[in-house]
């Protein structure tokens, strides 16, 4: 029998192992073995809606792991999950981003800055899921209480007729106020955190509802933070997931609230508190 070196039996086991490292499953859009490693199944990163520096350096993060062999839905707070069915149209229907904003025609949104993920979806075949809450659900929210806007089923899964932890509502009601200058008046608070904790349901629920595809979620840091956002809501059923959160800071700061912080510089912009002077 002829004799193979040990060393020459490992490099070819090492070897044959590492082609095994990079098979895909295509059925979740994911790849297994080592760079599975890098891809949660839920990935959440932030922004500062006006700031285009975090813009361009999440759309670089999203589309490394992409051209990296990534196939993850991407999920967009920018669309509000009413919409899904004028959503998948327009990404079956359009041959650039520029054709899909149009059509779902929707206001409030700096579309520059979404074109290029939006681009990333159409060129790579990705899938986008709408998961914002309108706003016409979102008055009915503040007036009827967070149940309102789900079915029984999501009710009971998600203890929705049970009051919401006291420290997390205590920790949504400080962000509403601070996003308000501290100037909201106290009757406003508790519908206004009831909105904010439905949009991050609603998030959590659709994301989980593409299992077993992985998922990206693009939205504002206060729904990424795993501290009081979606990321709280994602394990609440169901089986765990693999869950990571990227903020896109200015100035850096807020370590606890995420996984990772990418610090940003601060855009130049009107005093926000002006308009609550008046």
């Amino acid at each position: 029998m002829k004799h193979i070196p040990l060393a020459a039996t490992l490099a070819a086991t090492l070897f044959l192992a590492g082609c095994g490292l990079i098979k895909k499953d295509t059925a979740a859009g994911r790849l297994t073995g080592m760079q599975e490693a890098a891809n949660p199944q839920v990935l959440l990163l932030g922004e500062v809606h006006d700031n285009a520096q975090g813009h361009k350096l999440r759309y670089e993060e999203l589309k490394k792991r992409v051209d990296a062999g990534w196939r993850p839905a991407i999920a967009m707070e920018q669309f509000d999950h009413e919409d899904q069915e004028m959503l998948d149209a327009a990404l079956k229907g359009c041959l650039d981003a520029g054709c899909v904003i149009r059509a779902m025609n929707k206001k409030g949104w700096d579309w520059q800055q979404y074109y290029p993920v939006i681009q990333l979806a159409l060129d790579r075949q990705l899938p986008i899921v709408a998961v914002n809450l309108s706003r016409a659900n979102a008055s009915k929210v503040v007036r009827d209480g967070i149940a309102s806007s789900f079915d029984p089923k999501t009710v009971t899964e998600y203890r929705l007729n049970e009051p919401v932890s006291a420290d997390w509502r205590k920790a949504q009601e400080r962000e509403i106020r601070a996003g308000h200058c501290d100037m909201l008046p106290d009757m406003m608070v508790p519908g206004m955190v009831n909105a904010q904790l439905a949009r991050d349901i609603w998030m959590a629920k659709l994301i989980r509802d593409q299992q077993p595809r992985d998922v990206v979620l693009i939205a504002g840091n206060g729904h990424v933070r795993k501290d009081i956002g979606v990321p709280r809501w994602l394990n609440t059923v169901g089986t765990k997931l693999t869950v990571k959160t990227i903020g896109y800071v200015e100035g850096g700061g807020m370590k606890e609230q995420f996984d990772e912080v990418r610090s940003i510089a601060a855009v130049k912009r009107p005093d926000p508190c002006a308009k609550f002077r008046k």
